[in-house]
């Protein structure tokens, strides 16, 4: 039986660059991605992604707009990931090194896709148009993508 288990996402942007952050630990080690992490019991999933971005940035955000939802199955394992995509502009803090990550501004046009999560290179389409998102993607391990759906949603009601 499968569960589903809540993830949040932030990308922040400061046109023409978005903040990325090399994953030095845990899931995704040695990768590109966004800031983010578990939702904690009791906690709000927008609540969630303030908390995880200030963890891993250093940066605090009150201004997160969700604009996608991303599901992950992997083969053989039990949970389906559930991510909650946000984006800002407006943040207070300069991004800072943490034990988890490390911060780096990138221009838009120069994403290291190489770097990152398969999937990303669906979906960061979408989110650079600003458009609002949501998708499924089915990996076997963590390279191959064995099929996905992703489309434009008009909203987020889950």
């Amino acid at each position: 039986m499968t569960s589903n288990k809540l993830l949040t996402l932030v990308l922040l942007r400061q046109a023409p660059n978005i903040l990325l952050g090399m994953k030095k630990r845990g899931f995704g080690a040695g990768r590109w991605n966004g800031f983010g992490g578990k939702v904690e019991p009791g906690e709000t999933i927008k609540a969630a992604a303030r908390r995880e971005l200030l963890e891993e940035s250093c940066v605090v955000c009150d201004d997160l707009k969700e604009v996608g939802h991303l599901k992950f199955e992997f083969i053989g394992e039990p949970q389906i990931l559930e991510v909650h995509v946000f984006t800002s502009s407006n943040f207070e803090g300069e991004p800072k090194e943490t034990e988890e990550m490390r911060p780096q501004w990138f221009e838009e046009k120069s994403i290291p896709f190489d770097q990152m999560w398969p999937d990303d290179l669906h979906w960061f389409p979408l989110l650079l148009n600003g458009k609002t998102f949501s998708g499924y993607f089915l990996f076997e391990g963590h390279n191959k993508i064995v099929r996905y759906d992703l489309g434009e949603v008009e909203s987020l009601k889950l």
